[in-house]
């Protein structure tokens, strides 16, 4: 049987490694996190449909598990490739769970013992985990993960396990494993959130109630730490206004990002839609940005339709500066962009909840894997180029290694399913042509 490697399990790998498998291919799926689904997994409900992100996930995970094809490589990242097309030698390492991920449950027994507490990195710090946890109820695999860095050694856990999970740091450790004759690589190691923190005036961390677009996707999921309320953080009352703030981190010359993200209008659109279809008229929802970029298909029309039945308010502008202002409230000054106009008049905003639409950002091992597998990385954005943006856009200077989904660059979820498809039949020609 034919293998194919797929580096990076978020929605484009899980397609990727399903469609490859389907016609006979074994697909060895690789992802650094304790658990797979990415980006997605964190979402709650997606643009333009409004369907719940964890009902599209969970089919497409439950049929990696099932696929007899795909072999699942958890917390395991991609340390170097030897070979050609055809026959390539792919080097990881794998780090500990330091829990027997067959005997494991995922009762989380463990987890209600532990003393410890930590920012959960799946609710984007919003929500606490302890020191031998599961991101997510659904998280897959369901074995938890013990952090032996911030684990105090108390033992409690390997008493509470009922089927004797947990080990301890002498019974687990780093291997080093080799996949020979590989045929292809595919490598979708998608994005990370870009860091408004780059950008002073938004006073992000600075200000409790200044939080990220990701940060509010967490805080409005049902399975979030709010339970889907919103909430301020500088005391915990529900918001009376919001106002996001669009092009955090994207089409910004001044800090090196001068160019669209693709999805932040889209998915700004759903969540202040989704506040006023939860709270009406009792929170008052302002959208601040210089123009609507709609890429996908009926994307406009979805946007006008969320705008018109919520009587939303959508300012075209340039905010300045978060300050606090009168009272300690929040308070923005922005600039109105209006054609026509002989003067440019000034808005001054005090919301008490303040979303910065944060842009994706290439993800944090692009480096290494643009080393390891010889790619070229664009000057404009950071993301890996493909061969031939028209032509072969999935497609890379080396034979045999092929890029897919926001590894090239930012796109919704449905670009990067049907890239993913997309690379998958490259791949398959490739497996078959000799």
């Amino acid at each position: 049987m034919r293998k194919v490697a797929v580096i990076g399990a978020g929605i484009t790998g899980i397609q990727a490694a399903l469609d490859l498998s389907r016609h006979g291919i074994e697909v060895h799926l690789i992802e650094k996190e304790p658990y797979i689904g990415g980006h997605v997994a964190q979402l709650g409900r997606i643009f333009p449909t409004g369907d719940w992100s964890a009902c599209i996930l969970a089919s497409k995970i439950n049929e990696v598990l099932r696929a007899p094809g795909i072999t699942l490589h958890t917390m395991t990242e991609v340390t170097g490739l030897e070979g050609e097309p055809g026959n390539f030698t792919l080097h990881l390492r794998k780090h500990p769970r330091f829990v027997d991920a067959d005997k494991c449950t995922g009762c989380c027994a463990c987890s209600d013992v532990c003393p410890v507490e930590l920012y959960n990195e799946f609710d984007a710090g919003l929500g606490v985990r302890k020191a031998i946890y599961k991101p997510y109820n659904e998280a897959v695999p369901i074995a938890a993960i013990r952090d032996s860095d911030h684990c105090i050694n108390c033992n409690l856990c390997f008493d509470a396990c009922p089927n004797d999970a947990v080990l301890r740091n002498d019974e687990d450790g780093i291997t080093d494993l080799s996949i020979q004759e590989i045929c292809s690589v595919v490598v979708s190691t998608g994005y990370r959130m870009y860091d408004p923190r780059n950008e002073p005036r938004y006073r992000y961390l600075a200000m409790p109630d200044v939080i990220t677009s990701l940060e509010f996707e967490r805080m409005i999921s049902p399975d979030g730490p709010t339970g889907g309320e919103i909430r301020r953080l500088s005391n915990g009352k529900i918001p009376k206004s919001i106002v996001f703030v669009q092009c955090v981190g994207s089409r910004n010359i001044a800090v090196g990002r001068n160019f669209c993200s693709a999805v932040c209008c889209m998915y700004t659109i759903k969540n202040a839609g989704l506040v006023k279809e939860k709270y009406g008229d009792s929170i008052n929802v302002t959208i601040l940005k210089a123009e609507t970029r709609a890429y996908g298909k009926d994307y406009q029309e979805y946007n006008h339709r969320i705008k018109q039945t919520y009587e939303i308010k959508v300012l075209r502008c340039t905010p300045g500066s978060i300050e606090y202002g009168e009272g300690n409230r929040m308070r923005i000054v922005a600039e109105k962009v209006k054609k026509g106009f002989p003067e440019t008049p000034i808005v001054v905003l005090e919301p008490e909840l303040v979303v910065l639409a944060a842009g994706m950002a290439p993800s944090k091992d692009v480096e290494s894997i643009s080393r390891i597998m010889g790619l070229d990385r664009s000057s404009v954005d950071g993301f890996f180029c493909p061969n031939e943006q028209v032509l072969d856009p999935t497609g890379t200077p080396r034979p045999g290694i092929y890029i897919a989904g926001t590894a090239i660059a930012p796109k919704d979820i449905n670009d990067c399913v049907n890239q993913a498809e997309a690379v998958s039949m490259k791949v398959f020609v490739d497996a078959y042509s000799d």
